[in-house]
């Protein structure tokens, strides 16, 4: 009796040293981020006349001096061929997990609004760049890619999330599928001003939306799973079958009605605006039944980049009426050089063992991209410069991110290390994407 008492003594005394630390960890931790923020804070002071880091000249000094990276980071990129991603995501971790000009809980309140304007901005962007026709040829490599690359993902990052983390299978098909989707913005960023043929820059852009739709689709019917303890098949398939549906009726039956409408109307003004509050409806519309609305915004670019061939194979004339598309490219300038400079500022670091694993899934899914390539892309069709731009592009975005932080939404346990290793794989993925281009010829890239 004596001795159960002594050991259940010993493991009291363990369990409240345990709790201690914790604790002490805690306030370490919360001393050393309030010590920082007063030295940030002092700096402000200093430099603006103001510790308020919400005040509009730091605001304004922030958004200029992000234009000044991106310009910067262009001409660099024609220079060298290194992106401009990894100076904006610095620019954004320096602004705010460094600085604090910008704290996460603000970051993380806009991000809804944020993510969305971007990810309609891109995808209609992209659309509208995309040649229908060569669409249709490579649609059959985008959609086998987009599978593939899903796949391996979660073929991936769920046994190791098993192996190192202890989680059941669910919640580490859960990560695998948060991590799925290649970002569209980082990819249509890149592609474009690559000298890459176009049949390649359709597979790229096509893929990307694919499997961001893919990881919308499966990570929250994941997320209704672990909630309900129900999971269905049937319910991925058709909730695949209802974005493809949804993007393209949204896309063409409003697109092709629009372009009539334009032929009928001479000397229209403002024809960009327009389009984009046509778009802005779409989004509406698609997000009110249920999808993600990156498909419908693709679709209805495309419909508008191919104004002429539409019009053409529906015959009725089309008129020549000017999209303002050098409006239309400052706009898409600004929006990606943000959304850079946001996967910056919600970087969040957690334990040394989430990062270290979070490295190592990044350079997991970069090796089975390597692989992918080989088997998607044979040398008798593509170039060796394009199928080595293809097997670069693993970047992970802010899609990712936000649908990360849903698992703290549906409260889904280890919640916090999800968004964690989210960050980790995003920057890794960003820099990993950066390095490889790097070593793509300074002569092979376009002059812009």
């Amino acid at each position: 009796m004596d001795l159960q008492n002594i050991t259940q003594g010993i493991q009291s005394a363990v369990v409240t040293a345990n709790i201690s630390d914790q604790i002490n960890n805690t306030l370490q931790s919360n001393f050393i981020k309030t010590e920082i923020a007063k030295i940030n804070h002092s700096i402000i002071q200093n430099v603006f006349g103001t510790s308020d880091l919400t005040s509009p000249q730091v605001i304004f000094l922030a958004i200029a001096v992000i234009v000044f990276v991106g310009v910067t980071g262009e001409a660099f990129f024609r220079k060298t061929g290194v992106p401009e991603v990894l100076f904006l995501t610095i620019v954004g971790f320096v602004l705010g997990p460094i600085f604090g000009v910008v704290d996460n809980s603000t970051a993380f309140r806009i991000i809804p609004y944020f993510a969305s304007l971007a990810l309609i901005i891109i995808m209609f962007d992209g659309g509208i760049s995309l040649d229908i026709k060569t669409v249709i040829r490579t649609a059959h490599y985008s959609l086998l890619l987009s599978i593939l690359s899903f796949a391996a993902t979660l073929a991936i990052v769920a046994p190791l999330a098993v192996y190192a983390f202890g989680w059941p299978w669910i919640n580490a098909l859960l990560s695998g599928a948060i991590l799925g989707g290649i970002s569209p913005i980082v990819v249509f960023a890149i592609a474009k001003r690559l000298p890459i043929s176009e049949e390649t820059r359709s597979i790229l852009i096509l893929e990307s939306a694919m499997t961001d739709i893919l990881a919308t689709i499966v990570a929250f019917l994941l997320f209704e799973a672990i909630t309900s303890g129900h999971f269905s098949s049937i319910s991925l398939a058709s909730g695949f079958a209802r974005e493809l549906a949804v993007g393209f009726g949204l896309g063409l039956g409003v697109g092709i009605p629009w372009l009539y409408g334009f032929s009928k109307i001479t000397n229209i003004k403002h024809a960009y605006m327009l389009t984009l509050a046509v778009l802005f409806v779409l989004f509406f519309a698609a997000k009110s039944l249920g999808e993600s609305g990156a498909l419908t915004a693709l679709v209805f670019g495309l419909v508008l980049g191919n104004r002429t061939e539409v019009s053409r194979r529906l015959r009725f004339k089309m008129p020549e009426i000017s999209m303002e598309d050098t409006f239309h490219d400052e706009i898409t300038f600004l929006v990606r050089s943000f959304f850079f400079v946001f996967v910056g500022l919600i970087a969040e670091f957690g334990q040394l063992r989430y990062i270290l694993v979070g490295i190592i899934m990044a350079i997991a899914i970069y090796m089975s991209r390597r692989v992918l390539t080989r088997v998607c892309l044979t040398p008798s069709k593509f170039a060796q410069f394009d199928r080595r731009v293809v097997r670069a592009m693993v970047p992970r975005g802010l899609a990712a991110a936000v649908l990360a932080t849903f698992a703290i939404t549906f409260s889904i346990p280890h919640a916090k290390v999800y968004t964690e290793i989210a960050f980790v794989i995003i920057i890794a993925t960003v820099i990993i994407t950066t390095i490889d281009l790097s070593k793509i010829s300074k002569k092979d890239v376009k002059k812009l």
